[in-house]
């Protein structure tokens, strides 16, 4: 069989499981299978398909028939611009999560930033590719995320000014820091019965919710800001787009000035901005 028969194939497969976009998901599989630029696909038509590459596609296909998201297949995920691996382990990147990236980039340069519950590490990563002079810590309660981490530090060249730090947010942390990023589990315990199970059956259960309102890792960053924050210092959290109004109250009652909540493309509710107060 040829490519263009191959792919039609395919995205008909995805498309009877009821997978949406089945044509985009079809594409990008067989663009791996076959070593080929998604973009480059359009121009080769005709290359022939081998058995064991035809075999490895469907073998795809029937685990995005399954609810398993392209990035989880393919172990990696495209964000701000730069790729980086993702695992069983670590919750799969959004795109939401670029305003947080957005919201930083557009304040002041830290000397030193800490990216708690980190994951994977896009955000520490991210910031420190952008700024080439900032330190970072990055810090999880899983030592497995903190393994993705270092080598998505590695890949994008800033693992000589990140230090991964396994710990329950602040419980081993001990220095200051003028920028403190987060992008905690938020869901609520009744919001995950409602979870699309691309992300339901494949995304760390931990890094998805805390059960409850969703609310207490706000709780735990509020309070270690006023400790871990120098003055002046930024902390920004992502939040659920519902959650602007409760996260923001928190950030006040923990004493922190100066509270924004900024929209994500979509104009939800997706960031929460505090400073702590010189005194």
């Amino acid at each position: 069989m040829i490519l263009r028969q191959v792919l039609l194939e395919g995205t008909r497969a995805l498309r009877d499981a009821g997978i949406e976009g089945p044509e985009r998901d079809a594409r990008l599989l067989l663009a791996e299978v076959v070593g080929l630029s998604v973009s480059r696909m359009t121009l080769e038509p005709d290359l022939p398909i081998s058995e064991v590459q035809f075999d490895q596609f469907h073998g795809m296909l029937a685990r995005r028939a399954a609810r398993e998201p392209v990035s989880r297949i393919l172990r990696r995920r495209l964000f701000w611009g730069r790729t980086f691996e993702v695992t069983p382990d670590v919750l799969d990147p959004r795109p939401e999560t670029e305003s947080l990236i957005a919201a930083a980039l557009d304040g002041p340069v830290p000397d030193r930033l800490i990216d708690l519950g980190c994951g994977s590490g896009i955000i520490a990563v991210t910031l420190l590719a952008e700024w080439a002079d900032t330190y970072g810590t990055a810090s999880d309660v899983s030592a497995p995320c903190l393994q993705v981490t270092g080598r998505n530090a590695e890949t994008h060249e800033v693992h000589d000014r990140l230090t991964v730090v396994q710990s329950d947010w602040f419980a081993n942390v001990s220095d200051q820091f003028d920028l403190i990023v987060s992008n905690p589990p938020y869901i609520t315990e009744d919001e995950m019965a409602l979870l699309d199970p691309d992300v339901a059956l494949h995304d760390p259960h931990l890094a998805l919710t805390p059960g409850g309102d969703g609310l207490a890792p706000y709780r735990v960053l509020a309070s270690g800001a006023m400790t871990h924050l120098s003055p002046n210092g930024r902390i920004m959290v992502e939040i659920g787009w519902k959650q602007g109004k409760d996260v923001a109250q928190i950030f006040a009652q923990a004493g922190l000035k100066s509270i924004r909540v900024l929209p994500d493309l979509d104009g939800r509710d997706r960031v929460v901005c505090g400073v702590k107060p010189t005194r």
